[in-house]
């Protein structure tokens, strides 16, 4: 249909039609200046012969003829009476030489020339005038006697004669004249009669041209208007296609990453038997290659969301360094197995936090450093991190510098890197690992969604440097200040009912303990789908609720609750959540809760929002936060809270409720090495993500950070690393189990 279009707009501006047009336009102009030229010509030409015509002659030689007889008559009568003849005839013969007088003229003279009885009629004129003027002239010189007289009556009537014949000859000049002023005429007359038809016939032939041609400009807007509809009809299928591709490669990217987690969880499993050498390079090559298409999976995931426009930034304050730290850290592998050195250089004035997306950047920074790596089989891999000055046309800013000295590439493959459709040439052979260049224009996508902009160097032989460049956000006015704590409150006032919603045992052993060294009453729920039917139940102050539940979790809870009725409805609603992401937050919010409790809790948190919530203030004390073991940096048992603990309760119960989450934590190692066995990545979050909480409460911020590591990132990281990860958590584990072992206020009494 579209071909047909096509053809019919491109016939539509290429007719003939066009051509004739145009051509019988501008033969209609010419007619037209043509015709006033005639017009113009014909209007002179009988100007011309009005002009020229001779009829007032005719009429003074008729009047000359007439005066002749009338003067002939009277003379004959003077002649019968002489008495009176002088005045008789002086009155006609004044008239006579009057009439005489009109032929005197040059035009009459050169008309009269012409004709020779003119000349005959002439002389004998003035012979006769001559004599006549001797007796009637005005100086008269002779008496006008009888004989005088008669003689001269002789010789008017010689007269007849010629002056008839010249008044013939000058009526026959005239009828000539008239005779060709007629033809003149009635020839102007046919010309014009001709123009006017050629005139009407172009006329018409350029009205039934342009009526064609506006029957075509309208067949051609109407191909168009349908050549437009046709081609919104593509864009709209085209769009619509493009959507059923992203969501086509999404919903097949998780359902092939679910199997391949499973195989990548066996073979980290495969890897922990004992194998022969040749065992363990085939296993590595079988790994390395499925961790290359796992990688490829996330790809299109991702580039599935930026192109749909649903991935969204998690921007908080975030340190700087150790950020950078785990990108060298995830890629310290792949170096290490190509001998290649890998270095990081940060900027002393770089600032301890910034607001960004670590998630983001470090998957942007991840991918560029195992680019370079990929691509440098000799030399140096560096990443770097500088801080750019503020100028007139942009502020202070970050740089992140990934350089290496590998095979590089040519500008015109630099130009087009992040293309999709443009794969680099790096050498003379592309093996798989190369990949397909979807990471990089993922990593460009998000850099300009972080507001951002990514650009390379690159020589050919000599190795390549992206620079991603970011504007530096300082961090929030209260990030980095340690939260003040308050010591251990006395019970208030007024012993407040509180529904504690929790599905980890240890959580609800440790919130049991707080509530009850505050004076407050609790009953405990497992599911959010028992809190609702506890609230329809009975009568609370406040609702503790933990957002990560089985059944029903908190956010669905709080909803439902808000629309029991209005006493619910008024029912103050506190969220309890390891995540201290803002998106987690306002889901928490928008749902109707009332306040957000970040893990791990105390009693200062827990006192600050019955205070929030009823009133109640409690005394500042300062916190000296001290360690007790410690593992990659965190703390293994931080003795403050162990006190506190103490404090609420006996050491007994102290030490149970630990020996409960060491327990409760040894169990959910086997329940996550499944989990990780089958590649159900959901189980692994939600057990991590308990584990995470519990610890928390207790201190224990190894094992938590530990846990949070395999919440993070068990929905996007390969099964190999999240069984590394499995690994330093059962290490954790096992050193944490350790401690509490020999932590004499956990002995037994």
């Amino acid at each position: 249909m579209a071909t047909q279009v096509d053809r019919r707009a491109v016939a539509a501006g290429t007719s003939p039609l066009s051509g004739w047009f145009i051509a019988s336009g501008v033969v209609l102009i010419v007619s037209l200046l043509a015709a006033f030229f005639v017009q113009a010509r014909q209007e002179a030409l009988l100007n011309q012969a009005v002009q020229g015509q001779d009829d007032y002659l005719v009429l003074n030689l008729f009047q000359l003829e007439t005066e002749y007889l009338r003067l002939r008559e009277r003379w004959r009568q003077a002649a019968a009476d002489p008495t009176s003849a002088r005045e008789q005839l002086q009155l006609r013969y004044d008239i006579f030489i009057s009439r005489i007088g009109l032929l005197q003229t040059d035009r009459a003279q050169r008309v009269l020339s012409e004709s020779p009885e003119y000349g005959a009629a002439r002389r004998a004129l003035r012979d006769f005038v001559d004599r006549c003027d001797l007796y009637l002239g005005q100086s008269a010189q002779a008496a006008f006697s009888n004989a005088s007289m008669k003689a001269l009556l002789a010789d008017l009537e010689a007269l007849d004669a010629p002056v008839h014949q010249m008044l013939l000859a000058s009526a026959h000049r005239v009828a000539q004249q008239m005779t060709t002023r007629s033809d003149t005429i009635a020839q102007h007359n046919r010309v014009g009669i001709a123009l006017t038809v050629f005139l009407s016939g172009m006329v018409g032939l350029f009205g039934y041209l342009a009526l064609r041609r506006m029957r075509q400009l309208d067949d051609s807007r109407r191909a168009l208007e349908a050549m437009a509809t046709h081609l919104n009809d593509a864009r709209e299928q085209a769009l619509r296609a493009s959507q059923a591709k992203s969501e086509f490669l999404t919903n097949m990217s998780h359902a092939i990453r679910t199997p391949f987690h499973g195989m990548l969880g066996m073979l980290a499993l495969l890897r922990e038997s004992r194998l022969d050498t040749r065992q363990q390079d085939l296993l590595r090559t079988a790994v390395d290659s499925a961790d290359h298409l796992l990688g490829l999976l996330n790809d299109i995931v991702d580039l599935s969301k930026l192109e749909a426009g649903t991935l969204t930034l998690d921007v908080h304050d975030v340190e700087l360094e150790p950020l950078l730290r785990e990108v060298e850290r995830v890629t310290r592998a792949g170096a290490a197995a190509k001998d290649l050195q890998l270095t990081i250089d940060i900027d002393p004035a770089l600032p301890r936090r910034a607001r960004l997306d670590a998630i983001r950047l470090r998957q942007v920074l991840t991918n560029l450093t195992a680019n370079a790596i990929r691509f440098t089989h000799r030399g140096t891999v560096t990443l770097a991190c500088r801080v750019v000055p503020a100028t007139a046309g942009a502020g202070t800013g970050l740089l992140f510098i990934v350089s290496d000295t590998g095979v590089g590439m040519s500008a015109d493959t630099a130009l087009r890197l992040f293309e999709r459709s443009h794969l680099p040439e790096r050498g003379p052979a592309r093996p798989l690992q190369q990949g397909t260049g979807l990471g990089l224009e993922v990593a460009y996508r998000l850099v300009h969604l972080m507001e951002g902009d990514i650009t390379v160097d690159s020589t050919l032989g000599q190795g390549s440097v992206f620079r991603v460049a970011l504007p530096l956000r300082a961090q929030s006015e209260s990030a980095g200040v340690e939260p003040q704590r308050t010591s251990a409150p006395a019970a208030s006032a007024r012993a407040r009912h509180v529904l504690v919603a929790e599905d980890n045992a240890v959580n609800r052993l440790f919130l049991a303990a707080l509530l009850d060294r505050m004076g407050h009453s609790a009953h405990f729920v497992e599911n959010g789908l028992e809190a609702v039917q506890a609230v329809q139940e009975h009568q609370f102050d406040i609702v503790l609720m933990d957002v990560h539940m089985p059944v029903m979790d908190g956010i669905a809870a709080t909803e439902a609750i808000r629309q029991l009725d209005a006493q619910a409805a008024a029912l103050p609603i506190a969220a309890l959540t390891a995540d201290a992401y803002a998106d987690t937050r306002a889901r928490c919010l928008s749902a109707g809760m009332d306040d957000v409790l970040v893990k791990p809790l105390g009693l200062p948190e827990l006192d600050a929002l019955f205070q929030r919530r009823f009133g109640r203030t409690a005394p500042p004390a300062d916190d000296a936060r001290s360690g007790q073991g410690t593992a990659a940096g965190m703390t293994l048992l931080d003795p403050q809270v162990l006190a506190r603990l103490i404090e609420l309760m006996p050491r007994s119960e102290a030490a149970r409720l630990y020996e409960s989450l060491l327990t409760q934590a040894g169990d959910a190692t086997e329940r996550m090495r499944r989990a990780l066995r089958d590649a159900d990545t959901d189980e692994l979050r939600r057990v991590s993500h308990g584990l995470k909480g519990a610890a928390l409460n207790l201190g224990l911020h190894a094992l938590a950070e530990a846990a949070g590591r395999l919440s993070a990132s068990a929905a996007s990281t390969s099964a190999s690393q999240l069984a590394l990860a499995l690994q330093r958590f059962d290490e954790t584990l096992v050193a944490t189990r350790a401690l509490c072992a020999t932590e004499p206020a956990l002995a037994p009494a």
